[in-house]
């Protein structure tokens, strides 16, 4: 029976032990917090992600290592690498840490985004404008997500107060893009090199913070879904992935601009627990043991809400045919993403039918500021 160790122990970690337990998995944590929701369902170490000791201890009997958040400490990776097997690898690791290393990365294998500036100095910043103009996104290299570690500019005004609050860590400009939709794609690949794609899902935002997501992604023609999966092998060979590779795009008419990526399973994949033959959590285990990959055709028309900063009422919600409800089983803070609710139908008519009846009961009238 294979014994996984996962670093991170939040609802990601929670989703690929509920997945793995089907397959004869086992499964140990690794997490800074003593309340991280995974420990729920499976061992969980606790430990600084610098304790050389408390990671040998951990990596002690188990067959391999991955991840289920992308900010863990590359020379952990790398510690870990030298006792046994780590998906995805500390290089992949390196540059999805880094947005401009990211951007750098994908100009390189031919894959658009959006023009950008490395930022070291409010004079940086001002020529860096200068160049791409207002409106621009003023982001940290490292550790944003959900909105965190940016800013937007709209006037020269904002430049100062902007470098002022993120200012002291290297920053990226980027050009404010009037994309159409906002479009991720659920990559996946084998030890042995086998591919596999998932539909493309349209996403949509607020104040920074995923709040659906419907899959597959209407109105999406083969000539897209078929452009994002080139994206995505490029990807995915060059760096030597290894699991599930999610590439977040900004669609602008008929093309692709990247905006960024992440190593390892994603919010905007959830949808796939009912909504495809194969999740994207089975998909990744499947992916880092060598096994073969499952299908990642989708089961019908799919949405998926995330629930923040408050949960629903099972009652409210269940009575519905095609609606299910995942509780990640953590403490209800502001802006917190505690669950979501996916909703499967046969047709986009049904699908409608279904949401506009949970909706009101899962989306709050005011989305409060990310606390999580």
């Amino acid at each position: 029976m294979p014994h996984l160790g996962i670093l991170g122990a939040g609802q990601l970690g929670r989703m690929l032990a509920l997945a793995g337990y089907p397959l004869g998995l086992q499964f140990r944590f690794f997490d800074t917090s003593a309340t991280a929701t995974a420990g729920q369902v499976a061992e969980l170490r606790v430990g600084s992600f610098k304790d050389e000791a408390a990671l040998a201890d951990f990596a002690t009997g188990l067959d391999l290592v991955t991840l289920e958040f992308e900010n863990v400490p590359v020379t952990a990776v790398e510690l870990l690498a030298q006792r046994l097997p780590v998906f995805p690898p500390a290089r992949l690791l390196a540059t999805a840490q880094d947005r401009l290393e990211e951007k750098r990365r994908f100009a390189q294998l031919g894959i658009p985004t959006p023009d950008f500036r490395p930022v070291e100095s409010l004079a940086n910043l001002e020529a860096a404008v200068a160049e791409l103009k207002l409106p621009a996104v003023l982001k940290t290299r490292r550790f944003g997500y959900d909105g965190k570690g940016q800013a937007v500019l709209r006037e020269p005004a904002d430049l100062s107060p902007a470098f002022a609050r993120l200012g002291g860590v290297p920053l990226i400009l980027e050009a404010f893009v009037p994309f159409d939709r906002e479009v991720s794609l659920l990559f996946v690949q084998g030890r042995d090199g086998s591919q596999a794609a998932y539909p493309l899902v349209e996403n949509v935002h607020r104040l920074g913070i995923l709040r659906s997501s419907r899959a597959p992604a209407p109105g999406t023609t083969p000539q897209l879904q078929a452009l994002a999966e080139d994206y995505g092998q490029r990807l995915a060979r060059e760096l030597g992935c290894v699991g599930v590779l999610a590439i977040e795009f900004f669609q602008v008419g008929d093309g692709l601009l990247a905006n960024e990526m992440a190593p390892r399973v994603h919010n905007s994949g959830h949808w796939t627990i009912e909504g495809a033959e194969t999740s994207q959590f089975a998909n990744h285990l499947r992916a880092v043991l060598g096994w073969p990959l499952g299908t990642t055709a989708a089961r019908g028309e799919v949405l998926m809400l995330n629930c923040i900063g408050q949960l629903p009422e099972p009652t409210q919600l269940l009575a519905e045919r095609g609606v299910y409800l995942h509780d990640y089983a953590k403490e209800a803070l502001p802006g917190r993403k505690l669950g979501h609710v996916t909703i499967v139908a046969d047709s986009e008519a049904e699908l409608r039918e279904r949401a506009a009846a949970v909706t009101p009961w899962v989306v709050p009238r005011e989305v409060p500021t990310s606390a999580d």
